[in-house]
């Protein structure tokens, strides 16, 4: 049972507020105080309905935000996640969750909480996408305490970040701004020589992901039926593992290009133990930071592919950076697809290269 009662406090008793008086589902006695009868009514029928379920945690017991953060990341790692991911996520507790919401008592979130939690982060000059990463591991936290009794309910599961004015106001992604043209994706190529050619071919005509190329086995490419597997990545501390995602494992077929780069490669291809397509010079898997400093950022200066970074020498003179990076080749291939192929932006089902010679 819980019963509602006015309570006056104070030094001449001149404040008043309602208390909710209430044994949870373990037999213990708890108070909870709020500053309209309205509220404690409407808080006392979710309580009692939580207590029915056995899953109601009282906000005197309740953890909070930053103490079962630091228990899902101990879970994390006892389940063997990527070191990227376990990193992100512990980065995303300290530098976004704990400075706003870390003290708050897991039991106390509610989701206009939440919602006010991405106003602040969105004040603090935090990027949109940067935001919906947070709160999607907000959301899995919640789900891993709701899972071991730690809170009753996923306040943040239905909460959806929109974008404001400012940044809608940016509109679709631009060719020659936010990825490669046609013809600067033909000049990339053209330019390209040496083992990075087949490397850049590769990724402008598929849409891999880095990660995906650095781990690719020439026992998932079949340039007969002219097709990829995506299988497996590699990450940024060289350790092979599976895609970034279940629909990261996928087939993509081969355009003419891609297959006879590959067939040429294939001849002069350093050998290693791990089968790669695309490894090192002794067979190893190749870092990212020899992708960007070898090849990605070399070939764009090459190919006069140069942008005013903000930054200035000794006589006030702009310092021209890379224009594009790597990732944005995966947007340029989407335009590819769309304005060529006439496949639908989200579309997973891609018809083959061939009939598109």
């Amino acid at each position: 049972m819980a019963s509602i009662r006015k309570r006056k406090f104070g030094p001449n008793k001149e404040h008043e507020a309602w208390v909710v008086d209430y044994v949870d589902q373990h037999g213990d006695r708890r108070l909870k105080t709020f500053t309209t009868k309205k509220d404690a009514e409407a808080w006392r029928a979710t309580a009692l309905y939580e207590i029915q379920q056995g899953t109601h945690t009282a906000t005197s017991a309740s953890k909070t935000v930053e103490e079962v953060w630091q228990l899902w990341l101990t879970d994390c790692e006892a389940n063997g996640l990527e070191f990227g991911t376990v990193r992100q996520r512990r980065q995303h507790l300290k530098t976004h969750v704990a400075p706003f919401i870390g003290r708050r008592k897991l039991a106390e979130l509610t989701t206009p909480l939440v919602y006010e939690f991405d106003s602040k982060l969105r004040e603090g000059g935090r990027s949109l996408p940067m935001r919906r990463k947070v709160l999607t591991n907000l959301k899995t936290m919640l789900t891993f305490a709701q899972g071991r009794g730690l809170v009753a309910q996923n306040v943040a599961r239905g909460v959806r970040i929109k974008a404001d004015n400012r940044e809608a106001a940016s509109g679709p992604l631009r060719a020659g701004v936010d990825f490669p043209t046609m013809a600067e994706l033909n000049t990339l190529i053209e330019n390209s020589a040496g083992r990075w050619r087949p490397f850049i071919v590769t990724a402008v005509f598929t849409d891999m992901r880095l990660s995906e190329l650095r781990g690719l086995r020439w026992s998932d490419v079949n340039l007969e039926a002219g097709q990829i597997h995506v299988r497996q990545r590699a990450d940024g501390w060289q350790k092979i593992g599976p895609t970034k995602s279940k629909a990261g494992k996928r087939d993509i077929p081969l355009a003419p290009i891609v297959v006879n780069t590959l067939k040429q490669w294939q001849d002069n291809c350093p050998k290693g133990e791990r089968d790669l397509v695309f490894p090192n010079t002794i067979g190893n898997i190749e870092t990212m930071t020899n992708i960007r400093a070898r090849c990605w950022a070399p070939l764009q200066v090459k190919c006069g592919l140069m942008a005013d970074g903000g930054k200035r020498n000794t006589k006030g003179e702009p310092i021209l950076d890379p224009r594009y990076n790597f990732h944005m080749l995966r947007h340029a291939a989407a335009s590819l697809f769309i304005q060529y192929l006439g496949w639908a932006p989200k579309r997973h089902c891609r018809p083959s290269w061939a009939t598109h010679q």
